[in-house]
């Protein structure tokens, strides 16, 4: 029996414990891409394209992202041969990123941020524009406070300037309509979750875990 290895890629403020939830038949290997403080001009496709050294291309592999994950998914899918593409609470290109990305690539208040102020700003903002999160409140504030302020400065000069426009039909998008980090009006899914919010692939990784099983069975 030919096993595939899946390669789960976090979120920005997150990292593997996002997936705790997921489980898949011996016919599946998890695999979890661990994230490096980007370079200081690295753009979403650079990103990839280091991160992706830690796929074995030998293997037949899925790739699976969420938020930013599925931002870097969508990337390595333009130049790996992945079976399949599956990204969760995401955008495939930056016309899906909602307006304050908008705004900050032609008015960049990021640059005169401090690191330290951009993760002080997502540790008070997170509970409060996803009060979903306080389901696993213990871990997405154990996943946020491991994080390096300047990972998360640079991510965000990536998604900002993110410069994909378009992308291939191939991607399998789950989104939920109670996102409010990346609205669902901007998006495109394939699979819509009702209630779901931008943390559902932990909050509902059990429903989630299942959606992703009955893509890869079909």
């Amino acid at each position: 029996m030919t096993v595939t290895n899946i390669y789960l890629i976090p979120g920005q403020g997150a990292d593997k414990r996002l997936f705790k939830q997921l489980e898949f038949d011996e016919r599946f290997n998890l695999q979890h891409i661990i994230y490096s403080t980007p370079k200081k001009n690295s753009t979403m496709l650079s990103y990839a394209k280091e991160l992706s050294e830690q796929i074995d291309q030998t293997k037949p592999f899925i790739l699976v992202g969420t938020s930013l994950g599925g931002m870097l998914a969508t990337e390595m899918n333009s130049f790996l041969k992945p079976l399949r593409t599956i990204i969760i609470s995401s955008a495939k290109h930056r016309g899906e990123l909602p307006f304050k990305y908008r705004f900050q690539r032609q008015f960049p208040v990021y640059k005169i941020v401090p690191a330290g102020m951009v993760k002080l700003g997502a540790k008070i903002l997170q509970p409060l524009v996803e009060p979903d999160r306080n389901k696993e409140k213990t871990t997405f504030k154990a996943m946020l406070n491991a994080k390096d302020p300047k990972f998360l400065s640079r991510t965000i000069r990536m998604i900002v300037n993110w410069d994909r426009e378009r992308t291939n039909t191939n991607i399998v998008h789950i989104h939920g309509n109670k996102d409010n980090t990346i609205p669902i009006k901007n998006v495109d899914d394939n699979f819509l979750i009702e209630g779901g919010s931008h943390m559902m692939t932990l909050t509902r990784g059990v429903e989630i875990n299942q959606l992703i099983l009955n893509i890869l069975n079909s």
